[in-house]
C-alpha cells in the first residue's frame, strides 16, 4: 500500500501518499518536480527521492499559494485507532416506504451494491459497484459495502430521497485527496442538496487543506456532512472540523453516552447512535445483504438523512439549522443529539 506515516508536528501523525504534492502550478516544487499531471483545475506533483512533500507545502502556503501533500483518507480510521470493528451478519430488515421527496444526497464512499432497496429506484442504473474481493483471496475485503451500508441509512432516514454515489475510497477503506478532490469537482457539475463524507483523515499541520477547504466551499447550496472520525481523541479531524461542514460524532447503542471509538471536541457539531445500526449491505458470504456495523461514519449518515428528511419541507440550509438546533439533548463536545432509525 502506497502509504508514509509522517510527523511533520511531533506527536502529530498524518499519512500521505509518498512524494506527491497537490498545488495550483505545475511549477509550484520548483526543481523537485519530477512530472505533473493535471486533474480538475490541479496539478498532481510527483517529486524526487529526497524532496519532503510537506515542508514544500508549508513553504508554499506561507508564500500565499494553496498547496497540500497528497494526504491519505480513510473511511474507518485504520491507521489510527483501529477500527470500531468489523461488520456482522444482520437480519433482514424492512424499509418505510416514501414519496419521491426531490431532495438528492451525494455519498462520497466505496460504491454501491444491488440491493432490493435501490434496485427498483430510477436513480440507481449506473451508479459505481462494490469491489468485493480485490485481492482474490476468497474473503470479503475489510471496507466493501461500507458506501452500500450509508446509502441505506440515509434511505432509513430519509426514504424517498434520490442518492447519487461517487467512488473515492477502495474496498479496504483507503482514498487520497487526490481522489477527493476530483470527486469533488465532478459534484460541481451536478449539485446536489447534501452530501455525506464518510471519511475523513488528520494532516500534517493539523489544519484543513487549503484545496478540499476550497473545493467544498464551491459547492453552494449543498449541506455537508463529514464523520468526526474514530480516533477517540479531540485531535481535529479533516474535512470535519471544517467551519462550514456539519462534523458528526457517534453515540453509543444506548444514546446515552459518547462511544468509546468517537472523535469529540469543540468543532464536533452533532452526534447520532453510532454503535450497532444495522443497514443494507453486500450479498457475500456470510451476508445475506444486511450487516450491523459501528462508527463516525454510520452516524454521520444519521444526521445526513435526517437533514435530507427536514429538506423534504424547506430549503437545504434551513432544514440543516433546524436539526442542529432542535431542542434535544446536547452532549458536552459532542454537540446535538440527533435521533436515529428505530
Amino acid at each position: 500500500m502506497n502509504v508514509q506515516a509522517v510527523e511533520h508536528l511531533p506527536g502529530r501523525r498524518a499519512f500521505i501518499r509518498p512524494g506527491e504534492l497537490l498545488a495550483r502550478s505545475p511549477d509550484a516544487a520548483g526543481r523537485w518536480t519530477q512530472s505533473a499531471h493535471h486533474t480538475d483545475g490541479l496539478f498532481l506533483l510527483r517529486l524526487s527521492h529526497g524532496a519532503d512533500p510537506c515542508e514544500i507545502a508549508a513553504s508554499l502556503r506561507e508564500r500565499g499559494q494553496d498547496a497540500s501533500p497528497n494526504h491519505v483518507v480513510v473511511g474507518q480510521p485504520l491507521f489510527f485507532g483501529g477500527p470500531s470493528g468489523a461488520p456482522r451478519p444482520a437480519p433482514a430488515l424492512a424499509l418505510g416506504g416514501g414519496e419521491p421527496s426531490g431532495v438528492t444526497a451525494a455519498v462520497l464512499d466505496t460504491g454501491l451494491a444491488p440491493h432490493p432497496w435501490f434496485t427498483g429506484a430510477d436513480w440507481f442504473p449506473g451508479q459505481p459497484g462494490e469491489v468485493l474481493d480485490a485481492d482474490g483471496d476468497g474473503l470479503l475485503d475489510g471496507q466493501a459495502g461500507h458506501g452500500t451500508f450509508i446509502a441505506g441509512l440515509l434511505l432509513r432516514q430519509a426514504p424517498g430521497i434520490r442518492l447519487r454515489v461517487v467512488r473515492a475510497l477502495d474496498s479496504h477503506g483507503v482514498g487520497d485527496e487526490a481522489g477527493v478532490l476530483r470527486a469533488l469537482g465532478a459534484l460541481r457539475e451536478a449539485p446536489v442538496d447534501v452530501l455525506v463524507l464518510s471519511f475523513g483523515c488528520h494532516t500534517y499541520d493539523d489544519r484543513a487543506s487549503p484545496l478540499v477547504e476550497r473545493a467544498l466551499a464551491a459547492l453552494t447550496g449543498t449541506v455537508v456532512v463529514a464523520c468526526a472520525g474514530n480516533t477517540a481523541s479531540s485531535r481535529p479531524f479533516w474535512p470535519a472540523a471544517l467551519p462550514g461542514v456539519i462534523a458528526v460524532g457517534a453515540l453509543d447503542s444506548a444514546e446515552v453516552t459518547r462511544a468509546r471509538f468517537s472523535a469529540y471536541g469543540p468543532w464536533v457539531d452533532a452526534c447520532a447512535r453510532g454503535e450497532a445500526l444495522t443497514s443494507s449491505f453486500v450479498d457475500f458470504h456470510p451476508f445475506d445483504g444486511y450487516a450491523m456495523w459501528s462508527g463516525t461514519s454510520f452516524a454521520a449518515a444519521v444526521v445526513g438523512g435526517a437533514i435530507a428528511a427536514a429538506a423534504r419541507r424547506m430549503p437545504t440550509g434551513e432544514a440543516a439549522h433546524q436539526v442542529l438546533h432542535a431542542t434535544g439533548t446536547r452532549f458536552p463536545d459532542l454537540g446535538v443529539h440527533v435521533a436515529g432509525p428505530r
